[in-house]
C-alpha cells in the first residue's frame, strides 16, 4: 500500500525554484540524473523499481548502475527540486519504498540538458544519454541540434586529416599515427550513420514523440521492475 506525503512545497514550486537557478540545476546533471528523471517521465516510481527498469532495458550500457549510485542521485535530485516524494510503499515483509515523481522543474532541465549535450563532440558519454532522451524534443528542434553536431564532426574530421597529413609529409612513420588513423575511421563511421539518420527523422513518416499506446513489451517491463 502506498501512503501519500504530505504535499511539499517543494513539489508546487519546483518550477520556480529551478527556473531561476536553472542553468545552474542543468549544469549539475549527470547521465545517471538525466536517466532517473526520463524514467520518471513515464510515472512515479520508487528507486528500486528505476534500477530493474534501467537493468532491464540494459540502460547499464550509457551509465553505470548500482543500489548505491542510484540511491545518491535520487537524493540529489530531490535537494534540487527535480523530483518529490509522493507516498512511501509499505506492503508486506518489504522495506519502505518512497515513490518519487519528476517535477515541472526537471522534465524542463532534462529537455534542457539534452539541447546542451547533443550538438557537443567532446563529450561522447553523454551524448550518448542526449542521444536516448532526443525524442523528448519536438522533431523540428532535434534535428538543427543533430545537424550542428554533424557539422562540428566534419570540422573534426578535416582537422584531423590535414594533421596526419601533415604528419607524413614531415616523414613521421605510419606506425606512429594508427591512432589517428583509426579516429578518422570512427569519425567518417559517425558522419555516415549521422546523415542516414537525419534523413530518417527529417522524414514525416518516421514515428516521432512519445507512444500514446504502450507496447506489451513495455508494460512486461514495468511489471516486472515493480515485483
Amino acid at each position: 500500500m502506498t501512503v501519500p506525503t504530505t504535499p511539499s512545497p517543494r513539489v508546487a514550486g519546483a518550477t520556480a525554484e529551478a527556473s531561476g537557478p536553472a542553468g545552474s540545476a542543468v549544469a549539475r546533471l549527470t547521465p545517471l540524473g538525466v536517466a532517473v528523471l526520463a524514467l520518471l517521465s513515464e510515472g512515479d516510481m520508487h528507486p528500486y523499481e528505476m534500477i530493474r527498469l534501467m537493468h532491464l532495458r540494459r540502460d547499464d550500457r550509457l551509465v553505470t548502475i548500482t543500489n548505491g549510485t542510484v540511491y545518491h542521485t535520487v537524493a540529489r535530485l530531490q535537494r534540487a527540486g527535480l523530483i518529490a516524494e509522493v507516498g512511501v510503499d509499505r506492503g508486506g515483509n518489504r522495506p519502505e519504498r518512497t515513490t518519487y515523481t519528476q517535477t515541472d522543474a526537471g522534465a524542463a532541465a532534462v529537455l534542457e540538458w539534452v539541447r546542451r549535450e547533443l550538438p557537443r563532440v567532446d563529450r561522447p558519454a553523454e551524448f550518448r544519454v542526449a542521444l536516448a532522451e532526443v525524442h523528448g524534443l519536438e522533431r523540428e528542434e532535434a534535428i538543427p541540434l543533430l545537424g550542428d553536431r554533424r557539422a562540428a564532426l566534419e570540422d573534426a574530421l578535416e582537422s584531423l586529416t590535414a594533421g596526419r597529413r601533415h604528419a607524413l609529409d614531415k616523414g613521421v612513420p605510419e606506425q606512429y599515427l594508427l591512432e589517428i588513423s583509426r579516429e578518422e575511421a570512427l569519425l567518417r563511421a559517425e558522419l555516415a550513420w549521422m546523415d542516414a539518420t537525419l534523413s530518417r527523422i527529417t522524414d514525416p513518416d518516421f514515428a516521432w514523440g512519445p507512444d500514446a499506446t504502450p507496447s506489451e513489451r513495455y508494460l512486461a517491463q514495468r511489471k516486472a521492475a515493480r515485483q
